[in-house]
Formats: C-alpha cells, structure tokens, sequence
C-alpha cells in the first residue's frame, strides 16, 4: 500500500488506519459522529493527499481540457476552480475532478484517488493536441481544511485575505512559512473552508502548524468515515458508487455540468440521451421507517418488484434518520414518492426528497 507524508503523523494521533484506493488511510480518529460535528461546527482538518494531480501545459491546453471535459472549459479564469465530468465514447463517466487555471496555458486536474492510472493513462489516449501532462500526484500533498470556522483558524498562517477568496476559486502563495501554497477554496464537505495543496517535504510542517493555528478554534484531524456522511448529507457523488463508466451525467443528475454544445468525447450519446429521455435516475432519499441503508440494497415498490439500487447510505448524524442515494426507474424518482429498501429480510418505507438533506 502507498502512504501519504502524514501516514505516521495519523498513527501518533490514534487514527484508525485502513486500506482506500491503494492507501493506507485514516478513516476515523475520536469517532465518526464527533469529527461530522466538529466540521459542520467548528474546523477539522483532511488528509486527503492519496488525490492525484495531473499539469496541462500548451497553448491548446484549454482546447485539450474541452476535448475530455463534460464542463464549459473556457469560462475558466486564471484563480478559478471548475467540477467537471471525465466521459468516454458512451457518455458514461470516467471520472469527476476539479480543474484549476493556473495561468493561460497552464491547469491542474485533481482526480480520485482510485482513479489515478485510469485517468493518466485516459489523458495520454486522448492527448492530440500536443499538450504537456505532467503527473506529479506522488509529489504534492493534499490538506482539506474544512468548516465555517476554517477562514478565521487559518488566517494567522497567511498574508492573503482569506475572506476575500471566493467560492471554486484559489490563490497560490505563503502558507504557514511555505511558499508557493495553492490556497483553494474548494472542498467535499459542504460546510465551507479549503484545500491546500504543497509539496511532500512541506507535510510534516503544514500539518502541525494547521493543528496549533487552529487550537483555539476547537480543530480535530478528521478520517475518510467523516468525510464520506459529510458529503452524503450534502447529496455529492462518490465516484465508484454513485457514479462510474456505466452511468451518466444526465442519470447521476449532473446536467448542471454537462454543456452539451461543447463537443466533448461522448456528448453526441448524451445529445441522443436527452433528446430520449433517461431511464434511470439517481435520486435521495430518507428513511420513514427505522434503518439504515448501504450500497447495494434493493429499491423495491409496493409489490417488491424491484424499480432500483441504493448506491451510497448512512445515518445521517445531523438527522438522526437514515438516509440515502440511489438510481431508481424514472417512475419512482419524482420528489414525494415513496420507495421501499430491502434491509435484511425487511422491505423499509423510505421517501424520495431533494437533495441536499441538510
């Protein structure tokens, strides 16, 4: 297994450690419910350096970007951040990621942790535009420091106005008496805060110097288990269950960065997709009555024929109630139907709602 630069950091503080996408991870340290409030609270702070980053340099960097990219690439300004889908021929996605403008002709691309190869190797097949990729993910470290305290903790680390970095975008500069910090304000967390980005001999320092800004303002390390109910609380995707190469951004309901005028690989399949209508359609959902959902329950109706599949489910700690994402026929993904899970031997009522849950 491959180890981050903080890997003994984790297991001095306690962590639980566990095998995820080739890592070995934190996946909790004081306990699932405990790291989910303190981010939704206060601050707590990621390692989530196993993300890869890949660098697009050349003057049809942008047109290259545009080529794979479900999103519309060019809108991008130099300092600003954009989610995107990854698709092949099918329309099926490859990947979600974030691109980042670091200048004209120079972008980041952060990708899944699982995906690194998958995705390098999907980058150089395509790459007919004479563009320069770099993959420098075993370089660069990874810290998302998130929570609506994130901006006051972390002020005292920079001279950059951290109020002033808006949404989706980033600012590269000091941090905490490191040069050349990319400072984004980005994160899969949906309670606000950032993701920063450094090398690998930068960790050691970063890291204790995040936790001691951030003392006075309640800060805990937080593991994978948190960071996985955050994101389901906030309806985000987690790419291997919600999304892969079979479904669709149409289907996962990410039509909202799926520009289909732009001519990206697979856009002509969608074009047919949405002109068609979906058969599928991923959906949330909370439980009525008392369980909790896991990937791969069934999604039954009244009659237990089967209309769909939970993809992702947990207790949700801020609802008390369990709650869940599933794809389900488009007959039973209007918001107000009620579905039933298969949990164990018993068919639980459960709703479709808006996401996100809170």
């Amino acid at each position: 297994m491959k180890k981050t630069a903080l890997n003994q950091k984790h297991k001095d503080l306690g962590a639980k450690m566990v095998p995820y996408a080739g890592f070995e991870m934190p996946v909790q340290y004081a306990g699932v419910n405990q790291e989910h409030f303190i981010v939704r609270e206060k601050v707590g702070v990621f390692d989530v350096s196993h993300m890869g980053q890949f660098f697009v340099k050349g003057e049809k960097a942008a047109d290259f970007l545009q080529h794979i990219l479900s999103n519309d690439v060019p809108k991008v300004a130099i300092g600003q951040a954009q989610y995107n889908a990854m698709t092949n021929e099918q329309g099926g996605i490859v990947d979600d990621l974030i691109i980042y403008r670091l200048a004209e002709n120079e972008w980041m691309v952060v990708v899944n942790a699982a995906n690194i190869d998958k995705d390098w190797d999907w980058m150089n097949k395509k790459n007919t535009f004479g563009v320069e990729l770099t993959n420098r993910s075993d370089e660069m470290s990874l810290l998302a420091i998130q929570g609506p305290k994130a901006v006051e903790a972390m002020q005292s680390l920079t001279d950059l106005d951290l109020s002033q970095i808006p949404f989706y975008h980033f600012k590269v500069g000091d941090f905490a008496g490191f040069e050349n910090v990319i400072i984004s304000s980005t994160g899969y967390t949906g309670s606000g805060g950032f993701e920063i980005y450094f090398a690998n001999d930068q960790a050691e320092g970063i890291w204790e110097k995040v936790l001691a800004a951030g003392k006075d303002f309640g800060i805990e390390p937080c593991g994978l288990a948190a960071r996985d109910t955050l994101r389901l609380e906030k309806g985000y995707c987690l790419y291997g269950n919600d999304i892969n190469e079979e479904t669709t951004p149409l289907e996962a309901g990410l039509g909202w960065v799926t520009k289909l005028d732009t001519d990206f690989i697979g856009s002509d399949k969608l074009k047919i997709q949405k002109e068609n209508g979906i058969e599928k359609k991923l959906v949330g959902f909370k439980m009525i009555e008392r369980g909790i959902p896991r990937q791969g329950y069934k999604v039954v109706d009244d009659n237990v024929n089967t209309v769909g599949e939970v993809t992702s489910g947990t207790q949700s700690p801020m609802l008390k109630q369990g709650i869940g994402l599933a794809y389900v026929h488009t007959d039973f993904a209007k918001v107000g139907t009620t579905i039933r899970i298969q949990i164990r031997d018993r068919n639980l009522l459960a709703e479709v709602v808006k996401t996100p849950f809170v």
